[in-house]
């Protein structure tokens, strides 16, 4: 948590000291969404669809989320916290503890969920500039407020925390994950 406060720090500092210009910060922001994007909507891709409800079981491993549900969670977090961004309503409900619909369940479905998301959290990064980065917004996350720039790099870290615990589920059903290969 520490080193990403840090993180948070540097890259408002950048923006408020205007290092990036206006027009240019919600590109970069844009750039690191995407780049975590080809790596974690090829992996649910390729999980194959009678294996969208597996979850390691055993060990540290008792009741983690199954892998459908993993991706369902990092769907509903964008969602969220890009919506916290824009200072909007969610467009698609982000379910019981941020784990998406439900009732969504197939993997064509999940995968459309998690298209969906990302395309809302690109319109949310590209409304990022110098001067609104370090503006606070309603949290999306109980209560209080945080930074806009804070909740953009959570839209990053928090897809990429998870991606890693998804590449440990397909490399267990001997998947290669497409990134990797």
């Amino acid at each position: 948590m520490l080193r990403m406060n840090k993180i948070r720090l540097i890259v408002v500092a950048i923006a408020a000291a205007g290092l990036c210009a206006a027009d240019d910060t919600g590109k970069v922001f844009d750039q690191q969404l995407a780049g975590v994007e080809k790596e974690m909507v090829p992996l649910v891709e390729a999980m194959p669809a009678d294996q969208m409800t597996f979850a390691p079981t055993g060990g540290a491993f008792n009741g983690v989320r199954t892998f459908r549900d993993q991706a369902m969670h990092v769907g509903a977090v964008l969602y969220l916290v890009s919506a916290g961004i824009l200072g909007e309503k969610p467009p698609a409900a982000a379910g019981t503890n941020e784990s998406g619909p439900a009732e969504i369940t197939s993997k064509a479905d999940v995968v459309k969920y998690l298209n969906g998301a990302f395309a809302y959290a690109h319109r949310a990064m590209n409304s990022l500039t110098a001067q609104n980065l370090t503006g606070m917004v309603k949290s999306p996350f109980g209560s209080g407020e945080t930074q806009r720039g804070a909740l953009a790099i959570t839209n990053v870290s928090h897809v990429m925390d998870h991606y890693g615990q998804m590449v440990v589920y397909t490399r267990m059903k001997g998947i290669v994950p497409p990134a990797s290969r």
